[in-house]
């Protein structure tokens, strides 16, 4: 079998990238994605810039058994192509699995697949498939089964599929689904994927949480829970929603061998985060998924060990476009005016993170262009919602209740309402906020991070993507955004980013005030955790101190 990190497509752009970094002029995290994102192992990138690849640290004194239990939001879990939320990807993720995995050294390592080739322009990618891979119900998982996963996600006709705009390089704009040839079975083990443009998203896209594998006779009316048939670790045994929901190992059969593990419980505590404290001090959790900053003290002085990480995580106030009175640019740019990033971060989170500029790039992204942060003033905003007429205007803005979005978000109304803008605050409870997360003409959401800048932009601003929650349409906006999508360089592709951020900058469709220093705490008993950029949960490596 041919290896793809043998092959000379792209060897020559990696090894250029590789000379950057020594030279300063690249920063290593953005070369450890893009390398890997060409097919270069980790073991190869590293070594190309002087370091050994690093290994996650394994105890001797590893002990097998327990029952790890989990504070975390428990969600329905039916489709993963539908998926909105992390908490979903989560407890799928234990019993399923992708191709790809983003890990925390930010490059990409194969999970189902064992290595891949991208073709020097960037129009074939051929993806050689694990070929020990089991499903738990006894079948082999092989190339139908992937063949099988893309065409589902091409299907723009699917309710909710979030992975039909990270497939738009393989879909007939005219049928909606893939296109003939776009997926080719090469063998029971390879499968080729033929592009109709360069597409650098591709393999970063593969390794999000709503591309997890489900098996090739999955039926998405009857969903996971009550079909959860998988290729993970870990199997399903229960799943209450808004409550609980259980995992146990698998027995036998996994390719990985066997977790440390015997269960997994995730338990739903809701969305106020002293709930969680007190479930800390009670001894009812091991870990949670994230640790709220004004909390983070708090648990701090109860003894729990905490791992952290500055990520590309983080929330937006956007304004749908399509929704009196954000229908009109100057209402949308005045109140984007209003407010105070700032001030926001050290308000709403503590200050635990960074600064952000509105448009949903930063400098953690390969291609993150820099632009000034819009300058807050009041008076001038009062001004412009005068012009526009609609000074007396109700603005309502609309978050979930209980955490840190609910505090930033009276942040960003107090700012509204010293500008003497006419603002009213809703809250609304977790358990129906997100039913409707994408229609409130003026919410605050958060975003987990992706690797690449581009990669965001589409997912949430492309004209027809499901999760454009702010209506942005732009034509212009669109077309650069595909252009750069299809530039493996990231000093190129920096250099066309500064007007696709600055388009959806001035459209003032959010503001975005910050990026999210991102903390989790756990019991000392617990080893191997590590706090995932993305929040991702994998604990096949994860034990409990006996």
């Amino acid at each position: 079998m041919k290896n793809c990190n043998d092959s000379d497509d792209h060897m020559n752009n990696v090894k250029e990238m590789a000379e950057s970094v020594r030279q300063g002029k690249l920063d290593r995290r953005e070369f450890l994605a893009l390398a890997s994102t060409l097919g270069a192992s980790a073991t190869l990138a590293y070594g190309l810039i002087g370091l050994s690849n690093p290994v996650l640290a394994q105890s001797a004194e590893a002990t097998k058994g327990g029952t790890l239990k989990v504070a975390m939001n428990v969600k329905w879990i039916g489709d993963p192509r539908t998926y909105d939320w992390t908490e979903m990807g989560n407890l799928s993720r234990q019993f399923l699995e992708p191709l790809v995995r983003w890990n925390t050294d930010f490059t990409f390592s194969g999970v189902l697949l064992l290595d891949w080739d991208v073709s020097e322009d960037a129009l074939t990618y051929t993806l050689r498939l694990r070929q020990d891979a089991l499903w738990n119900n006894g079948d082999k998982f092989v190339a139908d089964d992937v063949v099988f996963n893309f065409e589902r996600w091409c299907d723009k006709s699917a309710e909710g599929n979030a992975m039909a705009i990270r497939m738009a390089s393989l879909i007939d704009p005219d049928t909606g689904a893939a296109r003939d040839g776009a997926i080719e079975k090469v063998d029971d083990h390879t499968v080729r994927l033929n592009l109709s443009h360069p597409d650098i998203t591709l393999i970063a896209s593969m390794s999000d949480y709503p591309a997890l594998i489900v098996h090739r006779n999955f039926d998405p009316e009857a969903g996971l829970a009550k079909n959860p048939v998988g290729t993970g670790p870990f199997e399903l045994v229960s799943l209450y929603v808004g409550e609980k929901a259980m995992v146990s190992r698998r027995d036998g059969g996994w390719w990985g061998g066997e977790p440390f593990l015997d269960a997994i419980e995730f338990l739903d505590y809701g969305t106020d985060p002293a709930a969680v404290s007190a479930a800390f001090d009670a001894g009812e959790v091991h870990i949670n998924d994230l640790t709220s900053p004004d909390f983070a003290p708090v648990l701090d002085g109860m003894g729990l060990s905490s791992k952290n990480a500055l990520t590309a995580a983080t929330m937006v106030a956007r304004m749908r476009s399509d929704s009196a009175p954000y229908d009109n640019v100057v209402v949308r740019k005045a109140i984007q005016k209003a407010v105070n990033n700032e001030v926001v971060l050290e308000l709403g989170y503590g200050g635990q993170g960074l600064v952000a500029e509105n448009h949903h790039v930063g400098p953690m992204h390969p291609e993150y262009a820099k632009l000034p942060i819009v300058k807050n003033d009041a008076a001038e905003a009062n001004r412009m919602m005068a012009e526009a007429g609609h000074l007396g205007t109700e603005i309502e803005l609309i978050s979930v209740a209980g955490d840190w979005r609910s505090t930033a978000s009276d942040a960003i109304a107090a700012m509204l309402r010293d500008a003497g803008l006419n603002i009213k605050r809703t809250q609304i409870p977790g358990s129906t906020f997100w039913n409707s997360w994408k229609d409130y003409p003026f919410s605050t959401t958060d975003w987990g991070p992706r690797p690449l800048g581009v990669q965001v932009l589409a997912l949430a601003y492309m004209s027809d993507s499901f999760w454009n929650e702010s209506a942005h349409k732009n034509p212009e906006f669109d077309k650069l955004l595909q252009e750069a999508m299809g530039v493996f360089d990231a000093e190129k592709r920096a250099a066309m980013m500064g007007d696709i951020q600055r388009l959806l900058q001035d459209s003032g469709a959010i503001i975005q005030p910050f990026w999210t220093n991102n903390t989790k705490h756990h019991t000392p008993d617990v080893q191997g955790i590590e706090m995932h950029q993305a929040r991702e949960m994998n604990f096949e490596n994860v034990w409990i101190e006996a």
